[in-house]
């Protein structure tokens, strides 16, 4: 414990926290930092000029960080349909399917060794009953392979259906950000100690898999709901930073009213 509060504690980072709205300016920072031996400090900082994009969602939170360039928002159904993820049995699933015939929630996971996500996991499970009395599925995706995916569901015990994205391609598709800034912050770091307090815990076996070591464990979610219909995206959360949940009424009214 003592271990993770000095990490932490040495290791936040200021970052902007920015609110979105249907048609937002979104800027994607280029970082191109020198050092000199004594002190070591960053020279230079390039910053691209912000983009405009539209949202096709009917809610988003924004997120600072290095965002995907992968198309516009409003390529993002087409995108999505391209994209494979897995079942715990090893079958490859269009990622739309999941949500063609039937309105779903679903909630995308940092890594699946990530304390924040094993939090969200329990944070959406909580309403379950809920989603079912309404027909809404309760999914979670993972960037990682299907062995940690099945650790994942061992360990947490998840009631919804989980999947992996091995190549991380839902993650490009829906422009999720990723970066050290959007990982080390105040609150994450705040939040970090408040969840190992009430029991939860990081797997660092699962944590520091190949799979998550190759993006350095920067890569952040959020929460869409979707469906019926492939292309019917009516709400998206993009985590700003690490442990960034949503306000739950505001999924339950998107999918549930």
């Amino acid at each position: 414990m003592a271990a993770t509060t000095t990490l932490f504690s040495n290791s936040l980072l200021k970052t902007t926290n920015q609110s979105f709205t249907r048609v937002l300016s979104n800027p994607s920072p280029l970082l191109n930092l020198s050092f000199s031996p004594t002190p070591t400090h960053c020279k230079n900082l390039r910053v691209s000029p912000p983009r405009q994009t539209h949202i096709i969602a009917s809610a988003l939170s924004g997120s600072p960080g290095i965002e995907s360039t992968v198309g516009s928002e409003e390529d993002t159904p087409n995108l999505l349909d391209k994209v494979e993820v897995f079942d715990l049995n090893g079958n490859g699933i269009p990622i739309s399917d999941l949500w063609k015939d039937r309105k779903a929630v679903i909630a995308f996971a940092r890594h699946f060794g990530c304390v924040f996500c094993r939090k969200r996991a329990d944070y959406l499970a909580s309403k379950k009953d809920i989603f079912d009395a309404n027909g809404v599925a309760l999914i979670l995706i993972g960037p990682g392979n299907i062995d940690q995916a099945k650790a994942f569901t061992e360990q947490t015990n998840f009631k919804g259906e989980v999947y992996a994205d091995p190549i991380h391609s839902s993650y490009e598709a829906l422009r999720f950000v990723s970066g050290v800034t959007t990982t080390f912050t105040p609150r994450a770091g705040v939040k970090i100690i408040q969840l190992y307090m009430e029991g939860y815990r990081q797997d660092w076996k699962l944590s520091f898999q190949k799979d998550t070591v190759s993006r350095g464990g920067w890569q952040q979610g959020g929460i869409i709901v979707a469906g019926p219909g492939k292309t019917n995206i009516s709400y998206i959360h993009k985590d700003k930073e690490a442990g960034d949940d949503p306000d739950i009424e505001d999924i339950l009214k998107a999918c549930c009213s």
